[in-house]
């Protein structure tokens, strides 16, 4: 596969590892009682435990990572352009969570920063309907966006989250083209500037998955797996699991994923939640409430099971076969919106150009 012969450079957090130590200990002691003539003396010696205490590590919440102190800004998400003529693009490897979702014959990204800037980060492109209810559950975020027919502006500037778009943060955000690239797939912006838009009082997102600590063990409802094949809209995507590198490595139209880097793009966990979408006049709207099968490639194992979610403002609930929440590897993740039935994981030893998309 050409996925090891790449270059790759792990972003932070890749190699941390989560550690949770609690110890204790003591010593008991006692007097013994001992004959003094023909009278019994006792003598106590009172009980003395010590007890350590080891604080547990500040954990980021959307990558279930060790930070050296609370990450107290609020998420900021930015659409990222996954047109040909915008790649590679800036930005994609130091997100918490990426979004992939369906639009009109291609995929774009909306793009989860919290514990790490990226500066530049882009081509930023439009939102759609289906961000509104896809992105609500993290708490008022930050929407860095090129702007948008006058409809979804209206149904952003009406939801929970801050409007950043071209228009509104401009200069402030650092929002500029790229003279390497052709409009419309060169807008970038500062991942730096745009935080510091943030409204007064706002506040950092809850987490939006559940993380193994280091000493848990893999599920018994786990499988084996080497990765995933998707078809999305206009856009073939694989996922390959790394052994050497303990990350799934992703590819597109059969080609490795780079940024601008030349970094292969690459995650701890891949969450493929099976969707339906309806349409807004010629785009895609992703269906992100109610229910649906998941399934979740973590450690280099395949959990297949169900996603839940009842409200936009709660994140989406991932539950094994045996109906347990299943937990992610600490690091970061990527969330592919799929249609139903489009999609295939195959097992170790299987040469993934042996079978066709689905």
């Amino acid at each position: 596969m050409s996925s090891t012969s790449r270059r790759f450079v792990g972003v932070a957090g890749l190699v941390a590892v989560l550690t949770v130590s609690a110890c204790s200990g003591g010593s008991d002691s006692a007097g013994e009682s001992a004959g003094v003539d023909v009278a019994e003396t006792t003598s106590t010696v009172a009980e003395s435990t010590t007890t350590t205490t080891t604080i547990p590590p500040v954990l980021a919440p959307l990558t279930g990572l060790p930070v050296a102190a609370p990450v107290t800004r609020p998420a900021l998400v930015v659409k990222i352009d996954n047109h040909p003529k915008a790649r590679p693009q800036w930005g994609l490897n130091q997100a918490d969570i990426v979004f992939e979702e369906n639009v009109e014959m291609l995929t774009r990204f909306a793009a989860v920063f919290h514990t790490n800037d990226s500066d530049p980060v882009g081509p930023i492109r439009s939102g759609r309907k289906q961000d509104v209810d896809l992105l609500e559950s993290l708490n008022a975020p930050l929407f860095a966006w090129s702007g948008g027919n006058s409809e979804v502006t209206k149904l952003i500037r009406a939801s929970t989250m801050v409007d950043l778009s071209h228009s509104s943060a401009n200069d402030e955000g650092g929002y500029r083209r790229e003279s390497s690239r052709s409009a419309p797939h060169n807008l970038l912006a500062d991942t730096s500037k745009l935080w510091t838009l943030a409204p007064e009082g706002s506040a950092p997102p809850p987490a939006q998955f559940a993380y193994r600590a280091a000493d848990e063990s893999i599920p018994a409802t786990a499988r084996e797996t080497a990765g995933i094949k998707l078809s999305m809209d206009g856009v073939r995507v694989l996922w390959e699991w790394s052994s050497e590198f303990s990350r799934f490595l992703r590819s597109q139209d059969d080609k490795p994923h780079v940024d601008v880097d030349d970094v292969r793009v690459n995650a701890a966990n891949v969450v493929v939640l099976y969707v339906q979408y309806s349409k807004s006049g010629y785009s895609p709207v992703a269906k992100t409430i109610g229910s649906g099968e998941a399934w979740v490639f973590t450690a280099g194992k395949l959990f297949q099971g169900t996603w839940e979610r009842s409200d936009a403002g709660v994140p989406f609930l991932l539950k094994d076969t045996a109906g347990t929440e299943i937990a992610l590897t600490p690091g970061n993740t990527w969330v592919e919106l799929v249609r139903i039935g489009k999609g295939i994981s195959y097992l170790p030893g299987t040469d993934p150009t042996s079978f066709k998309y689905p």
